[in-house]
């Protein structure tokens, strides 16, 4: 198929977006044979189906880096507590926040969990996501967290969309091992990590070091059995306060470190020397009302790369939309909407480990988003609205 007369947000290139003007995508399979302007195309190109899209935008397919879409239930009503001046730790340390959410994850059954979290991919979807990261780590004992790591691989047989599952066992300490972290970490997380890795039911392995959560010394044995496994790592780290988990995180060579709202410049050069991605998450700043943004002018000046997700979980960012997402970095944090663009395509494909997409190269996989925009700014500018005309997931439109 070759996909004619369009702007090419290709972020293959040193011009701004990688924009090719009046371009051409020849694809071939599953992947991109060939990207260009359209008075290069090559003759053979023209030999099957051509699809005029008449000055539309082709970006790569959106890349949600970092949700916890497979969950039960829903936290409206510490929504409305916060609101009345409860802030999210609070809420933790009564009982609410993660552990409500537990609860409701180990009574529902993998068909439940697994039509929920349907309703939120097809959101995505909708908005011209190909790539999604899925966690577990509302399980918190052994059966539990597999049941997610399962649903999350049924998904991607299920819909049109790429799935990378991470192991998240360190998100916090269940009721039943309150005051006992490190014997939760040996008893459940280890244990349910080794079984899943097993299985093949996990690409990587996250954690949540925090003060409600875990230490950086507990992490330090997750994230040593994780290598031990031979599977990458990753960190929700510097949200709420800084404990050194970005730099322990830049220890271990972890694809990425998330949130970090309370990053300092120490945090970010050890994140720039490791090659890491920061993901940010401007929903979970939005939604807890937070008020010190990322250390966003760090990260630039360093050269690291900024990814945006959603976030998607019933706590803390309860939201399914990427092009959200992008205003929201724009208009909170200050970045640019070519930044926003990059980190919810090429460096969003990076926080994953992923090289096969994010960008519009040949060799590529043929996963597309074709809007209904003539430049890419546009998509970061309007709010509540989307503009997707076609999605292309490996090959098929």
């Amino acid at each position: 198929m070759l996909l004619t007369h369009a702007n090419l947000a290709t972020f293959d290139s040193n011009v701004p977006y990688g924009l090719v003007p009046d371009g051409a995508i020849w694809i071939d399979g599953a992947s991109i044979r060939w990207v260009g302007g359209m008075e290069d195309v090559p003759e053979q190109a023209s030999a099957g189906e051509s699809v005029d899209l008449g000055g539309r935008l082709i970006t790569p397919g959106l890349v949600d880096c970092h949700t916890h879409i497979v969950h039960a239930g829903n936290r409206a009503r510490e929504f409305e507590l916060r609101l009345g001046g409860a802030t999210y730790e609070e809420v933790a340390r009564a009982g609410g926040g993660i552990n409500s959410t537990v609860t409701a994850t180990r009574e529902a059954s993998e068909e439940d969990l697994l039509r929920s979290a349907l309703t939120r991919v097809d959101a995505l979807i909708s908005e011209g996501v190909t790539t999604i990261e899925i966690k577990s780590g509302y399980g918190l004992n052994i059966e539990s967290e597999i049941k997610m790591l399962r649903v999350a691989r049924r998904i991607a047989r299920d819909r049109p969309i790429r799935v990378k599952t991470s192991f998240l066992g360190a998100h916090a300490v269940p009721v039943e091992y309150s005051g006992r972290p490190d014997a939760y970490i040996d008893e459940v997380c280890l244990p349910a990590m080794a079984i899943a890795a097993e299985a093949g039911l996990v690409d990587a392995v996250d954690g949540f070091c925090e003060g409600i959560a875990f230490s950086e010394e507990q992490i330090r044995r997750v994230f040593e059995a994780a290598k031990a496994l031979g599977l990458p790592v990753k960190l929700h780290a510097e949200q709420l306060s800084n404990l050194g988990g970005t730099r322990l995180a830049a220890e271990f060579g972890a694809l990425s470190s998330d949130h970090l709202e309370f990053a300092t410049e120490e945090d970010v050069a050890a994140m720039a020397r490791a090659g890491m991605v920061a993901v940010l998450l401007p929903g979970a700043f939005y939604f807890l009302r937070e008020t010190k943004i990322p250390p966003i002018e760090a990260l630039r000046n360093h050269g690291v790369a900024m990814a945006l997700a959603t976030d998607c979980n019933p706590g803390s960012s309860p939201m399914t939309s990427l092009l959200l997402v992008m205003n929201m970095a724009c208009t909170l944090f200050r970045m640019t909407p070519e930044e926003a663009l990059a980190g919810v395509t090429l460096h969003g494909a990076a926080a994953l480990g992923l090289n096969d997409c994010g960008k519009l190269r040949s060799g590529a996989r043929a996963d597309l988003a074709i809007w209904d925009v003539e430049h890419p700014a546009e998509l970061a500018y309007r709010i509540g609205f989307n503009p997707l005309h076609k999605r292309v997931f490996a090959g098929a439109m």
